[in-house]
């Protein structure tokens, strides 16, 4: 057997991909939006987090 033939024989099985495509469009647009409103002192913080400090060493 087919994995389709699983698939078909959900009852509303075709609006899976619908409700996930929105949750995906949601948290995407979220994102975004939190991007463009953070404050651009955070983002620089977070985006020198891997380097460290120079004086830090293991």
């Amino acid at each position: 057997m087919k994995f389709r033939h699983y698939l078909e024989s959900i009852t509303g099985v075709g609006i899976y991909p619908m409700v996930s495509l929105f949750i995906f469009f949601v948290f995407f647009t979220l994102l975004a939006v939190w991007a463009f409103k953070a404050k651009k002192s955070y983002i620089n913080t977070v985006k020198n987090i891997p380097l460290g400090n120079e004086n830090d060493h293991n």
